[in-house]
């Protein structure tokens, strides 16, 4: 289920150049809809010069790279009362089907980035107004200095094996019909390990064992840092918990129900049990 990392195309940065070119990059936000170019039906992230330029309500923008040698920006807007002809404003997480996934990610990275500029413009100890650090992603408190980091919330995501079957749940706020992987927050105390035996006896009561790390995917819904692990089924008989699961059952390959997105670990994770199926 490996990808190639999307830093064979981008050049992550916190300082932007002297020199700045015509047209960029722009991850343009208001709220969590992203301004994109939209035409039979394919989203494209703008390429242009600075939106100011669109009458666009801009309150901040923050440097981001370069992607493919291109400079990125992320930008926030006061308000989406305009859009400049030929684009829309449209929810991130309903994009991720339609815009390519390096560029996906990179709009979550744009986005969490935003939402931490925006929550943290006061500093959390004092209340004192904060100041951008210099060559790094941070803000400080020049009055009692407390330094502050864009957050990121570690989450495990299993697939349970049984057999020849993968245990997939229908979470409450889910699509109708779609089904994915257990998961759940990291708590405070915990390892990755006991996150994942804790997450699967409370959602669906059910023991496992064996549990391996497989791969990661970073997740801006809100701030998540998604850990994808296997792990083997030990013990129990299937009881959602009828709070955050729904359903829940045994599928094998041949009988699988409505998946989440491709670009989602919880699909990468399903495809590549699929695939090591014999």
């Amino acid at each position: 289920m490996q990808r190639k990392s999307i830093y064979m195309r981008y050049e992550p940065a916190v300082t932007a150049p002297a020199h700045k070119t015509e047209e960029a990059f722009w991850f343009v936000f208001y709220g969590s809809k992203l301004l994109v170019t939209y035409e039979n039906d394919t989203c494209r992230v703008p390429y242009m010069k600075n939106p100011a330029q669109a009458d666009l309500n801009i309150i901040r923008t923050l440097y981001l790279g370069q992607l493919e040698g291109k400079p990125c920006y992320s930008a926030e807007l006061s308000s989406d009362d305009v859009t400049p002809a030929g684009m829309q404003f449209i929810e991130l997480r309903s994009l991720y089907d339609f815009i390519e996934e390096d560029l996906f990610l990179l709009a979550g990275k744009a986005y969490q980035i935003v939402v931490w500029d925006q929550t943290h413009q006061f500093c959390g100890r004092c209340g004192s107004p904060t100041q951008d650090l210099q060559g790094e992603r941070s803000k400080i408190c020049p009055k009692c200095k407390f330094i502050s980091y864009p957050r990121l919330c570690p989450a495990v995501i299993t697939a349970v094996r049984k057999d020849n079957q993968i245990l997939l749940a229908h979470a409450k706020h889910f699509k109708e019909g779609m089904y994915s992987l257990i998961a759940g927050f990291v708590e405070a105390g915990e390892t990755l390990e006991e996150a994942v035996q804790r997450e699967i006896m409370e959602e669906v009561g059910i023991r496992v064992k064996n549990i391996q790390y497989l791969g990661s995917q970073p997740w801006p819904f809100p701030n998540s840092m998604m850990l994808g692990f296997t792990a083997e089924y030990e013990s129990g008989e299937i009881l959602v918990d009828g709070v955050e699961i729904t359903d829940a059952n045994w599928y094998d390959k041949d009988n699988l129900p409505g998946l989440p997105s491709e670009v989602s670990i919880a699909r990468k994770i399903i495809d590549w049990w699929r695939l090591n199926q014999s």
